[in-house]
């Protein structure tokens, strides 16, 4: 509230009155002096900050025991990790000293324990990951390779990629081998299993504060409760704290160089020009088939009719006339087929309207009851279109005759870095993505836009498929 100090009848040569309610910041004569003593903008200004910081100071201290609870188990867990296999090494040294036999003893166990180092690398590479993951929000890229598909060629044979096989387990178990030895994550989870202990020997130093603190207490000497309370007071200041040097350290080195993420571009970018060309190369083969099948036989058969009408124009109008109207009959349908096949090509309706106008009505050509929801205002571009009405025509196929499902829905978002399209269905559930499968296909051919396919899809239902694609690809 703001009084004016003339008007109260205050001497404008005198202090502002603490009694009569006036705020010191109202007073607008020059000169009405305040009481250094009193309440002064400056004292105020700091009163309000101490106040503002107190509540601060309180939360911090009343989460310090939640944060020493989760970051003890947080560097016990760092610790298991990380120290997995210097923790079997020192195992097999101790069979070493205790079993003494022939010096080949210890040659065989050095092979047994680079044998077992080479097999918990990856899986100690992928906890690592998991747990930065867990507990920062940070993903690291494992960068493996993807396997290529198993196919069984028409002598009976199974092609992984590498060699051949007799049956499609060994063709597997082959390709297992000769991934785990050719791809240089393998080498990058095998370099991170030796640099991992140096994290995991910093997160073990609360629980082994906490270890020697019990040990140290439990002895009968005068006087060495005080070591055990020291040893206690460090392993709760550094619990907090003594997990967190695995984050950066595995961010430098279990993720992948530059450089191998460039060659692995590159080979992405390969295999999608040969997934191009034979997706290329087998549309044609199909317009080629229904083209022979379908309206090339109907015209062949309609010519014919049309030259036996001909002939038969003089001696039985009656049956020429029979024939030209099979023969008009025929032509009304090689003209529906190849409309069909020209929309199967490129349909009009996406052509002229749009991706969600075209998803429409597969909706309402579907047999199963399919709702359509969509954000999306404005046009793609052309190719990005048909890959999406392609793939989710795929979809609602699928549903229709696979998963026994009575409603489905599609639904259409677009935000600032994508495109995704979500196909759900109430069916039995139960789909996956199988190397050379239907699934694998269609995201094989959003691969080349850099979409991705993510399916969801537990025992039982519901389904649903995820098709994304970067909005910086359209």
């Amino acid at each position: 509230m703001r009084i004016d100090v003339n008007q109260a009848g205050t001497d404008p040569h005198a202090g502002t009155d603490r009694h009569t309610g006036t705020d010191p910041h109202t007073v607008t004569d020059p000169h009405t002096v305040t009481d250094p003593h009193r309440g002064t903008d400056q004292h105020t200004s700091t009163d309000d900050r101490e106040g503002a910081a107190m509540p601060k100071q309180r939360r911090a201290v009343a989460t310090w025991p939640a944060a020493v609870g989760r970051g003890f188990v947080r560097s016990l867990v760092v610790a298991v990790v990380c120290l997995l296999v210097p923790a079997m090494w020192a195992a097999l040294v101790v069979v070493g000293v205790l079993f003494r036999g022939a010096p080949w003893s210890w040659f065989a166990l050095i092979v047994l324990g680079a044998v077992w180092a080479y097999t918990l690398a990856r899986t100690v590479a992928r906890f690592t990951r998991g747990l930065v993951r867990r507990y920062t929000g940070i993903a690291i890229d494992g960068g493996y390779r993807r396997p290529e598909p198993i196919i069984q060629l028409a002598t009976g044979y199974w092609w992984n990629g590498y060699t051949y096989a007799k049956t499609r387990r060994q063709s597997q178990q082959e390709q297992d081998v000769r991934r785990r030895f050719a791809d240089p994550a393998s080498w990058r989870d095998l370099r991170w299993v030796v640099l991992a202990p140096a994290a995991g020997v910093v997160a073990a130093v609360p629980a082994a504060a906490v270890a020697a603190a019990i040990v140290v207490v439990l002895q009968p000497a005068v006087g060495v409760w005080m070591f055990g309370v020291l040893l206690l007071a460090i392993a709760v200041v550094t619990a907090p704290f003594a997990w967190r040097p695995l984050v950066p350290l595995a961010v430098r080195w279990l993720q992948p160089s530059p450089t191998a993420e460039l060659a692995e571009r590159v080979r992405d970018l390969t295999e999608q020009r040969a997934d191009a060309t034979v997706a290329q190369a087998a549309e044609i083969r199909r317009i080629e088939r229904d083209l022979h099948d379908g309206a090339q036989a109907r015209l062949v058969a309609l010519g014919l009719s049309l030259a036996t009408a001909e002939r038969l124009i003089d001696t039985d109008p009656a049956g020429a006339a029979e024939l030209i109207r099979e023969a008009r009959a025929g032509a009304s349908t090689s003209l529906a087929e190849l409309r069909e096949l020209v929309r199967g090509i490129n349909p009009p309706v996406l052509t002229e309207r749009g991706l969600v106008d075209a998803v429409r009505a597969l909706a309402l050509d579907s047999p199963v009851e399919v709702v359509v929801a969509s954000d999306l205002t404005a046009r793609l571009d052309a190719p990005i279109e048909s890959a999406l009405y392609f793939a989710v025509a795929e979809l609602l196929a699928n549903v229709a005759r696979h998963s026994g499902a009575r409603r489905a829905s599609v639904v259409i978002r677009r935000d600032a870095t994508a495109i995704a399209i979500e196909v759900g269905d109430d069916g039995h559930g139960g789909a996956n993505v199988s190397p050379g499968g239907g699934l694998d296909g269609l995201g094989r051919r959003l691969a080349v836009f850099d979409g991705t396919v993510t399916v969801a899809s537990p025992a039982g239902g519901p389904t649903t498929v995820t098709l994304e694609v970067p909005c910086a690809s359209s």
